[in-house]
């Protein structure tokens, strides 16, 4: 059982938009250096755009009667692909500065990490069970309309 706060894409847009200010203002300042700023932002927005489609992805294929890895693993190397081909297109069209899509991406998976383990993390380490803050998702372990393991 996970907390249902486990991803909260609002609360990482709020976040994003807050790191991407920071680090513009800071690029700014620096110097000519502002598109760094907005390239950083272009990256923690694919970054958001990917764990929204991860999670819609998920939901689809599991709501099916048979779940199949093969449909998943296909379905995420295919986005993988076309948000690195994104990124790396941008840094290399727009180098030095387009970095920061790069940076942008990698930054905003030490948030998802963070901000998915930490509700976990502390559910957890409470040991609180009230079902009004957990959510079992369907074909979970647990769940009626569970398919059949293989």
């Amino acid at each position: 059982m996970f907390p249902s706060v486990a991803f909260r894409p609002v609360r990482l847009l709020a976040i994003c938009a807050v790191l991407t200010a920071v680090v513009v203002i800071a690029a700014a300042t620096a110097g000519p250096y502002i598109m760094f700023g907005v390239f950083f932002g272009v990256g923690l927005a694919l970054g958001l755009l990917n764990a929204v489609l991860v999670q819609r992805s998920v939901e689809s294929i599991t709501a099916g009667d048979h779940p199949l890895k093969r449909k998943m693993a296909l379905n995420s190397a295919t986005r993988l692909l076309v948000i690195t081909a994104i990124g790396l297109t941008i840094a290399i069209l727009f180098r030095p500065l387009g970095l920061g899509v790069l940076f942008g991406l990698a930054l905003f998976q030490v948030l998802l990490v963070l901000s998915t383990a930490l509700p976990v993390w502390k559910k957890i380490r409470t040991g609180d069970d009230d079902a009004a803050d957990v959510t079992t998702a369907p074909g979970a372990a647990g769940s009626a309309d569970e398919a059949p393991k293989d």
